[in-house]
């Protein structure tokens, strides 16, 4: 099993929920964060001069597949998140060695 961290624009999040979900992939954990990356933020004009911003307002998803489902994701998620400019974001994909789901005390796939 895979977890896949997904962070993209906030203002991707619907297409990219819907994407996943016509692709059978309905469950996923959002979380708002805040981060940079190469851009280092951005900065903005204002009457007074320049102001930065160091930390841009992004979603993280999180999902857990079985192996096999793990380029279906990527690739739904590709689908639906870029507006091919930088800040679009980043995919993670780490190991899961354990998933017990909490009301039934399923494991493994059966509690994905």
């Amino acid at each position: 099993m895979k977890k896949i961290e997904a962070i993209i624009r906030p203002e991707k999040l619907d297409l990219v929920k819907d994407v996943l979900e016509e692709k059978g992939f309905p469950g996923m954990t959002v979380m708002e964060v805040t981060g940079r990356g190469r851009q280092k933020g951005i900065a903005l004009q204002w009457r007074a001069g320049e102001y930065r911003v160091d930390f841009l307002q992004k979603v993280k998803l999180e999902i857990v597949v079985d192996d096999e489902d793990v380029d279906k994701v990527i690739d739904a998620i590709l689908e639906a998140a870029p507006m091919h400019k930088v800040g679009d974001g980043k995919i993670f994909v780490s190991s899961v060695e354990e998933i017990v789901r909490v009301r039934t005390g399923e494991r493994g796939k059966d509690a994905i």
